[in-house]
């Protein structure tokens, strides 16, 4: 089973439509897909029209003790509009988290504990972090062998990118191994001075990990989440999906 992170310190860059569409692609070609919200937000939980204020059961529970058993991930697991996507939800009590991570230690690797129960059900799991650096994405981090940082192609999120290679180079002095990382540059329009020359910028500084897929503004994202669908299942054939799908190819192959 493989484990994918989708992180950046910057919100709005297209980090759960990258996991989404992600998601959909791998389950297209036969591949059994787990997606974890880890975003006290909940986008992710919202797209495939569950509520993050309403749930019985959510990747909160992960969190409430510290040894974390079978049966109470399993229980977490719901349904999507996928046959081959399924999706641990988030649930807006995930912002209490911080406090609680003061008082109890361990808790950076509850997800890569419960991910240990599910090794048999998937071939690919993909986490959904929020835009802080805390214990959520330190769980992320922690769990994941690859990591992709979908960057939108403007100023400010070029400088969010930059506190985020910061955050990867501290938790590479704790890991045994370095984390792989793969920066996706998003929303980028041609037409746009400013796409531009932020494109030019990732190319200059981040030569080794970045993404030859570029991802296009597309309005078959808003499309598919209005209808609570993969993008792929919408419109296979769509700019933003094609580059997405050159993502997918490019990620296997780091494998």
């Amino acid at each position: 089973m493989q484990v994918w992170a989708v992180a950046n310190q910057k919100g709005g860059v297209g980090k759960t439509t990258t996991a989404i569409t992600l998601a959909g692609l791998l389950a297209e070609v036969g591949y059994r897909v787990l997606l974890v919200d880890l975003d006290p937000h909940g986008s992710m939980t919202s797209y495939f029209r569950y509520d993050p204020d309403e749930l019985e059961h959510s990747v909160y529970d992960l969190f409430e003790q510290t040894r974390v058993d079978a049966e109470r991930v399993h229980q977490l697991v719901l349904s999507t509009s996928h046959d081959s996507i399924q999706l641990i939800p988030a649930a807006t009590a995930l912002a209490t988290l911080e406090r609680k991570a003061v008082a109890q230690e361990g808790m950076g690797l509850q997800v890569a504990k419960a991910l240990r129960h599910l090794q048999a059900d998937y071939d690919y799991v993909l986490l959904d972090s929020p835009p802080v650096l805390g214990v959520l994405m330190v769980n992320a981090l922690a769990a994941c062998q690859h990591l992709v940082v979908p960057v939108q192609t403007e100023f400010l999120a070029l400088k969010g990118l930059e506190r985020m290679v910061r955050t990867i180079q501290m938790i590479n002095r704790a890991r045994k191994h370095k984390l792989p990382f793969t920066i996706v540059p998003t929303f980028y329009d041609r037409r746009t001075q400013a796409s531009v020359n932020s494109l030019r910028e990732l190319h200059k500084h981040y030569p080794e990990h970045l993404s030859n897929a570029v991802v296009p503004v597309d309005t078959k994202f808003r499309n598919a989440s209005l209808k609570g669908v993969v993008p792929s299942s919408l419109d296979a054939g769509s700019r933003g999906v094609h580059a997405y799908a050159r993502l997918l190819r490019s990620l296997l192959e780091q494998r």
